[in-house]
């Protein structure tokens, strides 16, 4: 018999299948979309800028993602756990997708979301997921949210100090106190604010650091002015797909995170909305987002995951309608279609996005450490398995050049990936201790 989880009902103004007029709804979406805006559009602006993607390029990303995020929503909420949970670009994938696409190409990005994105669809929707939750302790699950936000360290010190645009410092202090600003305000803004503003820390932050930037002159607008108004996203924008062995056992591990990360969710939302939650929920939802992940690889975008924000917005409105979050969806949809909206966030200056994201990546590392301390024992065993997987995790992708070209392409690229590494020695550590 399958297990079902049922939680104390709380007091929503507007249920899971409730409707609501037009003009209410296009607004609750609209704060659906928000909330997961700056986080969301953040993924392609830093993986556009570390693999070396011109401002077009970058602009053309955006509006993929946009229309990759609103058609995963329309899948979550349609076919998958039909909750109320907006997908969004996940921070999982961009050490991954960096890596891939500075050393094998983007057209190999594509292959590995597609394929990657049907294995995961097969375990949510086979109920393998089920079985591979139970390798997923929190000491592991722990281990790799921690690596993921160290490995992206080093990208965020780079946008702060413009140093991939200005590796000779010209403008370095001008960037800095851009980053340094724009990192104030989104802090204030998180832990200040009140109401609906408090869910839009990035959104602000970003608005005030480019408004500093223009009279600065770290500002360029040229961009924008050389696209089109309209145009739809076209399929493979980085040419014929690439099946790359190693970069999809790379983006594995990122799948196995953001499967992670939605499960979690999955109970978050139906705790807020009263809804039970059963294996079958569960599968649905992953499936959704495997097929949702297939998609994204098709248009040339970054992969998904649900957002943890959008569950906060529920929770604080009261208003759990899953079509509202649909019509956040074709809001997101409706953006997608306007290449100078998306050059507009293209042309966002590096600093910005450093003080945006020193931040934000310090939190996914926070998250982890907290899930260890709040969920793992500290016997000698697992502190033992948390030291050698987190120095194991740091260390390998630091090690020379010259080493992984002389090891196998696949063994060469996991040890790039200091997520994947630490994954592996926590899991393999704890089946043999």
């Amino acid at each position: 018999m399958e297990k079902v989880e049922v939680v104390e009902k709380p007091v929503l103004k507007v249920g899971i299948e409730e409707k609501v007029e037009p003009a209410k709804a296009f607004v609750f979406g609209l704060q659906h979309v928000l909330a997961m805006f700056g986080a969301t559009v953040t993924v392609p602006l830093v993986v556009g800028g570390a693999v070396g993607l011109s401002g077009d390029q970058i602009a053309m990303m955006i509006q993929a993602v946009l229309l990759a995020m609103g058609i995963a929503t329309l899948l979550q909420t349609i076919i998958g756990t039909r909750y109320p949970i907006v997908q969004g670009s996940s921070f999982a994938f961009i050490p991954g997708l960096i890596s891939i696409g500075s050393t094998i190409g983007m057209a190999a990005v594509q292959g590995a979301l597609i394929v990657g994105g049907l294995i995961e669809g097969l375990v949510g929707w086979l109920g393998i997921i089920g079985k591979i939750r139970k390798l997923f302790t929190p000491l592991v699950t722990g281990v790799t949210i921690t690596l993921i936000g160290f490995s992206l360290a080093n990208v965020a010190l780079m946008n702060f100090f413009n140093a991939y645009a200005d590796p000779n410092g010209t403008n370095v202090w001008k960037a800095v106190l851009v980053a340094t600003v724009t990192f104030l305000t989104t802090v204030f803004v998180a832990l200040k604010a009140k109401g609906s503003l408090k869910a839009t820390p990035v959104v602000v932050g970003a608005a005030v650091g480019c408004l500093i930037s223009i009279p600065l002159g770290l500002t360029n607008f040229s961009l924008i002015e050389s696209l089109p108004i309209l145009n739809v996203p076209k399929p493979f924008p980085w040419g014929a797909p690439v099946f790359d062995t190693a970069a999809i056992v790379i983006l594995l591990f990122a799948f196995m995170v953001s499967i992670i990360e939605s499960v979690g969710d999955y109970h978050a939302i139906a705790t807020v909305t009263g809804a039970e939650i059963t294996e079958k929920h569960i599968g649905r939802g992953i499936g959704a987002e495997g097929l949702a992940c297939s998609i994204a690889g098709f248009l040339g975008a970054c992969g998904t995951t649900s957002y943890s924000e959008n569950i906060g917005v529920v929770a604080l409105t009261k208003v759990g309608s899953r079509h509202v979050v649909q019509v956040g969806a074709v809001i997101l949809i409706f953006l997608s279609l306007f290449p100078k909206f998306a050059g507009l966030l293209a042309s966002m200056p590096a600093p910005v996005l450093g003080g945006l994201t020193l931040a934000l990546y310090g939190m996914i590392s926070v998250t982890g450490l907290r899930l260890i301390k709040e969920k793992v024992e500290f016997t000698d065993r697992n502190v033992l398995i948390l030291a050698a997987a987190l120095i194991a995790g740091l260390g390998a992708p630091q090690l020379p050049e010259s080493l992984f070209h002389a090891l196998p392409r696949i063994i060469s690229s996991i040890l790039e990936s200091g997520m994947a590494v630490g994954a592996i020695t926590a899991i393999i550590l704890e089946r043999i201790l």
